[in-house]
């Protein structure tokens, strides 16, 4: 029996639906066999994370090609019948045209979300002037509507991420980028209730990204309640297992020890869990 699988157009619809009501988490894989076991655990939706895979290209998070992560983008699409956001870094260029070009070809790609973050990865000036980020939104913005407007655009600010803990500017930059045409926010960093609320309030109606990378008190149930939509956990899961992997190689290296084994997988779970999942045609 073929199962037909969702087309493009289909996922999209369904991630946007999915930002309507209620809180839901985007677990974010790094390659194509962590997506598919995601999608098989029943969660809604996927993330990339830009980090996560950086690590499997040998490279450090910010330091993989344009051309690389696109490619890499098309896969995972290809890879899973869930809907994906693309953590899309700082768009892969400083002034707005070079954003809106390289939004333009991630859409193509068939992911139903990116984000564009306002980071600049320069130390000494860590953020983009508020002006110039908003006028790379708009042109992310522009380039999507451009393609048919059914990719949810996903405004950062990076601001506790690069040590701006300042909650004031942080909102003011949310502000700014929903009204230049971002679909949901993002302040990667903010952990406090308190925060949270604040963020949740702030930008309302449109839905709130909270991102959760490390072990925490909160609980979905509390998360939601605070009024967040949707969570991510970023490269943490891809983190995880190269915790698990490092452990077990160290122990071998340095001590000649096997005991780090004791936790992998089984390869006959692992066989079943791909059993004839590369022989499935392309997302139409």
């Amino acid at each position: 029996m073929t199962t037909t699988r969702p087309s493009v157009a289909d996922k999209r619809r369904t991630f946007q639906q999915l930002h309507d009501a209620g809180c839901f988490v985007l677990p974010n894989p790094w390659d194509l066999g962590s997506a598919h076991f995601l999608q098989g655990l029943g969660f809604k939706a996927l993330a990339t994370t830009s980090s996560g895979f950086a690590w499997s290209q040998a490279r450090a998070d910010g330091q993989v090609p344009r051309d690389t992560v696109i490619e890499h983008l098309r896969q995972m699409v290809e890879a899973t019948d869930l809907p994906l956001n693309a953590d899309f870094e700082s768009g892969f260029a400083v002034d707005a045209a070079g954003v809106a070009t390289s939004v333009q070809l991630a859409v193509e790609t068939g992911v139903a979300g990116l984000s564009i973050e306002d980071s600049t990865g320069d130390a000494a000036r860590p953020l983009h002037d508020i002006d110039t980020a908003v006028e790379r939104l708009r042109a992310a913005r522009r380039a999507i509507d451009k393609a048919g407007g059914d990719v949810l655009l996903v405004g950062r600010a990076e601001c506790f991420f690069v040590g701006r803990l300042d909650l004031d500017e942080t909102i003011a930059r949310l502000k700014a980028y929903a009204q230049a045409g971002a679909d949901c926010l993002y302040a990667p960093g903010i952990r406090t209730p308190e925060q949270i609320a604040a963020l949740v309030a702030a930008v309302a109606p449109k839905p709130l990204n909270l991102l959760i990378g490390a072990a925490g008190p909160l609980t979905m149930h509390e998360v939601a309640a605070l009024g967040v939509r949707r969570v991510s956990v970023g490269g943490a899961l891809a983190r995880s297992a190269w915790g698990g992997f490092m452990r077990a190689s160290k122990l071998l290296a340095e001590q000649g020890r096997f005991d780090g084994l004791a936790d992998a997988a089984s390869g006959a779970e692992l066989n079943e869990i791909f059993r004839g999942h590369a022989s499935r045609p392309a997302t139409p």
